[in-house]
């Protein structure tokens, strides 16, 4: 499942719902000179998405499909090849893909998970977190499979969660 494109710069997309601020950090390596990535396209359900602020300032396309029908997945695709897209990166994106998307898209797309995986799938991670009396929580970069934040973990950063934390 490894992302490889010989010394090719990776062509990405990154998806996203919310204020960006992972999106934000993926543009701020995309511009590093060894950064194996570029940004090409920034995709949002979210038409008030502040992330979308950072397309203008940085000069990249932008789309928003708002999910309500099924026929804006095939547009994302349409788009994702018309652009040569060659990876997809979930930060922050609040919408779950149909399993003919991802398979598109096989071994392809990475999510962004705000926990420490397999712990706390899906929503409201922070809070059910500390309602268990969890000592550490983090984050999870792991390829999207057809199942909720279950495909093999990339890398996980851990973080102490501290008494005051909310």
């Amino acid at each position: 499942m490894a992302i490889s494109t010989g010394s090719k710069i990776i062509k990405t997309a990154v998806f996203i719902s919310g204020t960006g601020s992972n999106l934000k950090s993926l543009i701020k390596f995309s511009k590093l000179k060894k950064s194996p990535i570029s940004i090409n396209l920034i995709i949002s359900n979210n038409p008030k998405s502040k992330g979308l602020e950072y397309a203008n300032i940085f000069k990249i396309k932008k789309k928003v499909f708002t999910f309500k029908n099924t026929t804006d997945e095939k547009k994302i695709l349409f788009e994702l090849k018309k652009d040569k897209i060659d990876l997809i990166c979930l930060a922050g994106f609040m919408k779950i893909l149909s399993k003919t998307f991802i398979k598109s898209f096989n071994g392809k797309i990475l999510n962004i998970h705000p926990s420490l995986l397999p712990k706390f799938k899906g929503l409201n991670t922070h809070e059910r977190a500390i309602n268990n009396k969890e000592k550490y929580s983090g984050c999870t970069v792991h390829f999207v499979n057809s199942k909720l934040d279950s495909g093999k973990i990339i890398l996980q950063k851990k973080v102490k969660i501290k008494k005051d934390d909310t």
